[in-house]
C-alpha cells in the first residue's frame, strides 16, 4: 500500500459511489489530509474546513439564552458539529446524515472528528433525509413538532446548486417557511454555500424571517496559494 495514498472506505449509497480517502500531500510537507468523494464529485476534504467551523461560530454566535437544542444537516467531516459543541450552551445537538457510511466512519474513528462527536452525550447521529425531516414536520421522530434553537445546514453546494434535485423545493419560500416552523420565536437558521452570499437568497430569506444577512468567509488555499472565499447565510426568527 501507498504510504501516501490509502483509501478507507468505499460504499455505493443511492446517490453513487461514496469514497473516504486519506492520503499525504508533499507539497505540503507531508500534511495528512482526509477527502470524500461522491461519484465524480469531490464533496469536502480536510485541507478546507474554515467556513463549515465559521457555519457554527456565526450561526450559534447569533443566538441569546443559556441552554440549546440544535440541529447540524449534513454531517461531513463533522467541523461544524464539533465547532457547535465547542459552545457549553449546547444541551443536544442531533446531527441528521442520510448517507448511513458517513455516520459509520464517525463511529469508527476513522475521521479527525469522529471520537469526538461519538464521545460527546449530547451528540446524537440521525441517519435521515434532512429534507425529507423539514417536509414531514419535525427533526425528532419521538416528539414531532419540536421547535429547536438554531438550524445548521450543510448539505447542498450552494442555494442553486443541490446534490439531488428532490433538495431543489427547500430553497423555496414554502420550503424555508417549514423550516422556520421547527425554530423557536428567537431561533436562527444558518446555511453554508461553496459560493459567496447572493443577494437574492438574503432577500429570500428576509420574505421568510424577520432578518436575514450574508457572511463572505475567506480562507488561504494552499495548493493553488490563493484566498478562496466560501459563504454563511444567517436568519433570524425575531
Amino acid at each position: 500500500m501507498n504510504a501516501n495514498f490509502e483509501e478507507l472506505d468505499c460504499r455505493q449509497t443511492r446517490m453513487g459511489e461514496l469514497v473516504l480517502r486519506r492520503r499525504r500531500i508533499l507539497s505540503l510537507n507531508g500534511r495528512e489530509v482526509y477527502e470524500v468523494k461522491l461519484g465524480d464529485e469531490y464533496l469536502m476534504s480536510s485541507l478546507f474546513h474554515d467556513s463549515e467551523v465559521a457555519l457554527a461560530t456565526i450561526g450559534l454566535g447569533a443566538l441569546r439564552g443559556e441552554e440549546w437544542d440544535v440541529v447540524v444537516g449534513g454531517l461531513g467531516l463533522g467541523y461544524t458539529a464539533a465547532a457547535a459543541l465547542a459552545f457549553k450552551q449546547v444541551k443536544r445537538l442531533i446531527v441528521v446524515e442520510a448517507l448511513a457510511p458517513v455516520i459509520d466512519w464517525h463511529r469508527r474513528g476513522l475521521v479527525p472528528n469522529g471520537k469526538t462527536l461519538t464521545r460527546d452525550g449530547r451528540c446524537e447521529y440521525h441517519h435521515a433525509d434532512f429534507f425529507a425531516r423539514v417536509r414531514g414536520g419535525g427533526f425528532d421522530p419521538e416528539e414531532k413538532g419540536f421547535r429547536f434553537d438554531a438550524v445548521l445546514l450543510d448539505i447542498d453546494h450552494t442555494p442553486g446548486f443541490w446534490l439531488h434535485r428532490s433538495h431543489a423545493g427547500f430553497y423555496s419560500e414554502a420550503g424555508l417557511r417549514r423550516l422556520k416552523s421547527l425554530l423557536k420565536p428567537h431561533g436562527i437558521f444558518a446555511l453554508w454555500s461553496n459560493d459567496p452570499p447572493e443577494d437574492a437568497f438574503v432577500e429570500l430569506l428576509s420574505a421568510v424571517f424577520a432578518g436575514a444577512e450574508g457572511h463572505t468567509v475567506q480562507f488561504d488555499n494552499p495548493l493553488l496559494r490563493t484566498v478562496t472565499a466560501n459563504g454563511v447565510y444567517l436568519a433570524r426568527c425575531g
